[in-house]
């Protein structure tokens, strides 16, 4: 008997992991199916999705934008819901098999939670929701028996390269980086950085929070953040390493010396397709390496004066409590500054520094005090910006 295909629910269908989605559930053969959508804003484009996929729901969290939007071409036998709130229903629905949380930043950690809450297996594009409450979310996923596959390339490639070892048998890991499209840059011509220049990065297509990331490196931190709760490696054996060609997606050590690495050309429908079939491995669209043409592959380790968000990123991952949530709020507070113009692209991480050490830390937060301290670290860059 034929299994039944996958329900997936698409949270944040609208961007660039949600997009890449798609184009993986629609390459699937029907093994696939979209049972639900979400964006905040981009309707038009939603509502294009909706009509090709046919969900069962589609949400739009922005209700003001959404109550104004002319919903007359949305497929009959779909149904509307408007507000975050609605995501928390949704992804609880036990039609749903996997709930794809791709929703950018702190607006992702409600829904994720709800999906993990509901026994739901989650591919986690969204970082935040562990750099803000890894603890939490990590031990709500084992009370309640849900499943956790990370969908970030990076942890995507550990993950995959983890399965060729015991955890007691790792050494250490190795995530890496790009560099981002400044690694070459004097710190006189990072001062002059615009907003365009940053948007332009030289191996991905992402969205501009995540490129901004990319050139600042904080990225790097916040998954550094990741790794440490979502494999329960100590923070000190958890690196860095710049490979510009980004091919090689990161690495694992073990005991032995043996270092297992997962490869592939930089297209992001390769670890979402590995999260939505898992455990399971099937032929897809993403593109594969030439191994008829020569290619070479770069390593250096970073340096910390050009990349100082590193060390904030193992700060928070040995101190753990609220410091992540800190660092992460005060990061996108930082990085809409800077593409408001606003802030200077060098300033950002000196923001998110100054507010981390300025709040008063808490060892054994509840998500509800995460929350709040999310709120004070954005106000506090604010006053940072405008000081």
């Amino acid at each position: 008997m034929a299994e039944a295909p996958r329900q997936i629910a698409v949270l944040g269908s609208t961007g660039s992991i949600g997009k890449n989605a798609l184009r993986v559930i629609a390459a699937s053969g029907g093994r696939l199916q979209v049972a639900a959508l979400s964006a905040h804003s981009q309707l038009d484009l939603l509502v294009a999705q909706a009509v090709e996929f046919s969900p069962r729901w589609v949400v739009a969290t922005d209700i003001q934008v959404a109550e104004k939007f002319d919903w007359s071409k949305l497929p009959k036998g779909t149904e509307l819901l408007m507000g975050s709130s609605e995501l928390n229903r949704v992804v609880g629905q036990p039609q749903i098999d996997v709930v794809l949380a791709a929703i950018v930043g702190r607006a992702g950690l409600e829904s994720t939670w709800a999906a993990l809450d509901s026994k739901k297996t989650v591919a986690l594009a969204n970082k935040e929701t562990l750099v803000m409450a890894g603890p939490l979310v990590m031990q709500l996923a084992r009370e309640r028996g849900a499943t956790l596959i990370p969908v970030d390339s990076e942890h995507s490639a550990i993950a995959q390269a983890l399965r060729a070892g015991q955890t007691a048998e790792v050494e250490r890991l190795v995530l890496t980086a790009s560099g981002g499209a400044f690694r070459h840059l004097s710190q006189n011509q990072l001062k002059q950085v615009t907003v365009a220049e940053a948007l332009e990065h030289p191996n991905w297509d992402m969205g501009p929070k995540i490129t901004v990331d990319s050139a600042t490196m904080m990225n790097k931190a916040l998954e550094i953040i990741e790794a440490h709760w979502l494999f329960d490696v100590p923070s000190e054996r958890i690196e860095v390493a710049i490979h510009p060609q980004s091919v090689v997606h990161s690495l694992v050590e073990f005991v032995d010396g043996s270092v297992i690495a997962q490869m592939s050309p930089p297209d992001m429908r390769l670890p979402i397709q590995y999260a939505l079939y898992y455990p399971d491995r099937v032929g897809g669209v993403a593109e594969r390496l030439d191994w008829g043409a020569s290619f070479s592959l770069e390593f250096s380790p970073p340096d910390p004066d050009r990349y100082p968000a590193l060390e904030l990123g193992h700060q928070c991952a040995r101190s753990g409590g609220t410091s992540g949530t800190v660092l992460n709020g005060a990061n996108e507070a930082a990085v809409g500054s800077f593409l408001a113009g606003e802030l200077h692209f060098t300033e950002i991480v000196p923001a998110c520094r100054s507010v981390l050490q300025s709040h008063n830390f808490e060892s054994d937060p509840t998500l509800d005090r995460l929350i709040d301290l999310d709120r004070w670290a954005r106000q506090e860059v604010s006053h940072w910006v405008f000081a």
